[in-house]
């Protein structure tokens, strides 16, 4: 299906990418291509569907209303892009594909398109979970194994996977993230294994290939989405027995850059804390949301005093800029530990004026 849109795109394939002036979701970019491929096109594409999904995108076909040009210009040129991408990588492996994407795209855009189709590679092997609620999820994998319900979560999205981790008890909890933030790569035989012991639970679980799982980043994006009574158990149980860990995952759940989704009250209170060299450094290569968020929440003084600083502040070594904003987020972690910030968390928040 793939190699056939893209040999469509290639006849007039997008320059330049344009980001949609809305976000949409999966499904409604599906449909965006499926409306400006046309009736005949489509239905070539529906051929190779399942009725199910054939079903679905009707529906948000349906449901899609008026798209202007730039928006599906925008969506047509992802499309493009990953299609591509998907035949680099079945045509000659990964290393071949980055190596062409690189030249294309650069360093970091194929990076991100690789990450996709990798990542809608995984599902299309799993994806007999993805259309699993949590808690079907949790019943079918609550007595397994620890290593095994991390293998199993670390193929799910990182909201259901937390869904289902919220549901386990307070030392499985512990026991399945620190199995799913240890896992890298799994191997064929590995994932045989799953299958046979999970073969009448779930329909079925092949890999060809090695396949990135899990990890310390994948972990944090789980606790992110996680109640705070479920995250302070975790963190707590592991801390016992594993510190360098558990500092590894607070590290990369909050970054410099989600100050911008802080209530302005909180940044008041830890700009407070904060010592302004640090926030001079850490400015240094801040875009500018996190620069105004800052500055509209300090001092008129203090923020003229910075921006003076920041104008004869030359020759900064990356390392000083990096640390200087860890210093900040480790501020603000401490701060929200002590229930004196707010820090919004994968809508699992409500907020009480």
């Amino acid at each position: 299906m793939a190699e056939a849109a893209a040999a469509e795109a290639k006849a007039s394939p997008p320059a330049v990418k344009k980001e949609p002036a809305i976000e949409l979701s999966g499904a409604q970019k599906a449909a965006t291509v499926i409306v400006a491929l046309g009736a005949d096109k489509a239905s070539l594409l529906y051929k190779h569907m399942d009725p199910e999904d054939v079903e679905q995108l009707t529906i948000e076909v349906a449901k899609l209303g008026f798209l202007d040009s730039e928006l599906t210009e925008g969506v047509l040129n992802d499309f493009y892009q990953l299609c591509m991408t998907n035949k680099a990588v079945t045509e000659g492996g990964l290393e071949y594909a980055r190596t062409v994407l690189e030249k294309a795209y650069g360093v970091q855009a194929a990076e991100d398109l690789l990450s996709k189709v990798t990542k809608s590679l995984q599902h299309r092997q799993f994806s007999f979970m993805e259309k699993a609620d949590e808690k079907s999820l949790f019943s079918a994998l609550q007595n397994e194994r620890p290593q095994t319900i991390a293998l199993v979560l670390s193929h799910l999205d990182a909201d259901k996977a937390a869904g289902v981790v919220a549901q386990l008890d307070g030392r499985r909890q512990v026991q399945v993230v620190e199995n799913m933030a240890r896992i890298e790569g799994v191997s064929p035989a590995a994932v045989r294994i799953v299958e046979a012991e999970l073969r009448n639970k779930f329909s079925s679980i092949v890999t060809s290939e090695n396949v990135k799982v899990g990890g310390i980043d994948y972990v944090a994006d789980v606790m992110n989405n996680l109640d705070r009574s479920s995250e302070k158990n975790i963190f707590d149980g592991l801390s016992e027995y594993n510190q360098d860990l558990a500092d590894e995952i607070r590290k990369r759940m909050f970054v410099f850059e989600d100050i911008i989704t802080m209530d302005d009250r909180s940044v008041q209170r830890f700009v407070r804390d904060c010592d302004p060299r640090d926030l001079v450094l850490a400015l240094k290569t801040a875009n500018n949301d996190v620069a105004n968020k800052l500055f509209n929440n300090m001092s008129t003084r203090m923020a003229q005093s910075i921006r003076d600083d920041l104008e004869i502040t030359t020759n900064v070594r990356m390392k000083d800029v990096e640390d200087a904003q860890q210093r900040i987020v480790d501020i603000i972690r401490d701060l929200e530990e002590k229930n004196e910030i707010i820090i919004l968390k994968g809508g699992k928040d409500d907020i009480i004026a």
